[in-house]
């Protein structure tokens, strides 16, 4: 009964079949464990959502800030965005459906010391306060007040997180860290400019995964596809999973159980 995490989908739907043959995936034995992004700017966002959620409890996914941006648009009022792919899910018929299922889903999967978050998670929480966190905003999704925070999520806005933060900065600052979060500096404060590879750091932030930690978890994440599935002087456990398939590099799952990575290249044009 082997264990896989795969990198981000971002609609690219014949690659994670290829992937899942590849694998020999049965959904009656096996589990996937998918960090996020399964929608935008690949052509098969729609057909992503429909084959994840057919494979019912096998498939457990964490929320990344391409599927939050899908329920900001659909259910916030949020504007498409000019590169998105997201139209064929706005209009098709099993549309609810769809966004129900995805909406449901939490940010973080924890298996013992192994968790899973789209972005990674800051040296400053620990386990029980990261998992801790996540269930709040996803109590926040699944409840009547979703709406709400889907139309003021956006915003770069408290730059970190701190116990003391209430209502949207409070919730901002988690969805922030756990979908977005590349650099940061010792204190914990995201960095929203650079998005490339290591050499792209602004002066005084680093690799949220090169600080060091008073625990050891394993940590499971996707979300920075310049990393190319590695993760150069972490000090930390940590699997960078999302490998650049829609930007033409390959998907990717990692065998929780042996440790073995196992790809199939894209078939994105860039």
């Amino acid at each position: 009964m082997p264990t896989y995490a795969v990198g981000d989908l971002q609609g690219c739907h014949e690659e994670f079949v290829a992937l899942l043959d590849k694998l020999s995936f049965d959904p009656r034995r096996d589990c996937l464990w998918l960090a996020g992004d399964l929608v935008n700017r690949g052509p098969g966002s729609l057909a992503c959502l429909r084959e994840v959620r057919a494979l019912g409890d096998a498939a457990q996914v964490v929320l990344g800030n391409h599927d939050l941006h899908l329920l900001a648009v659909a259910r916030g009022g949020a504007d498409v965005k000019r590169k998105d792919t997201l139209h064929d899910i706005l209009a098709a018929p099993d549309r609810e459906a769809l966004l129900d299922w995805l909406q449901s889903c939490p940010l973080l999967l924890r298996d013992g010391d192994t968790l899973m978050t789209h972005a990674g998670i800051p040296p400053q929480w620990g386990m029980a306060e990261a998992e801790a966190l996540a269930t709040e905003l996803t109590g926040c999704l699944r409840s009547e007040s979703a709406g709400t925070f889907l139309q003021q999520m956006y915003g770069n806005k408290p730059r970190r997180y701190r116990p003391g933060l209430h209502g949207i900065e409070r919730l901002r600052a988690i969805v922030n860290t756990l979908t977005r979060m590349r650099f940061i500096d010792a204190q914990g404060h995201l960095d929203f400019s650079a998005k490339e590879g290591l050499d792209s750091a602004p002066e005084g932030f680093a690799p949220w995964f090169q600080y060091s930690r008073n625990d050891d978890p394993w940590l499971l994440f996707g979300h920075w596809a310049a990393l190319c599935g590695t993760t150069p002087g972490s000090k930390v456990r940590a699997e960078a999973l999302d490998t650049g398939c829609v930007w033409g590099g390959c998907l990717t799952a990692l065998n929780l159980d042996s440790g073995e990575r196992i790809s199939v290249p894209s078939l994105q044009r860039t």
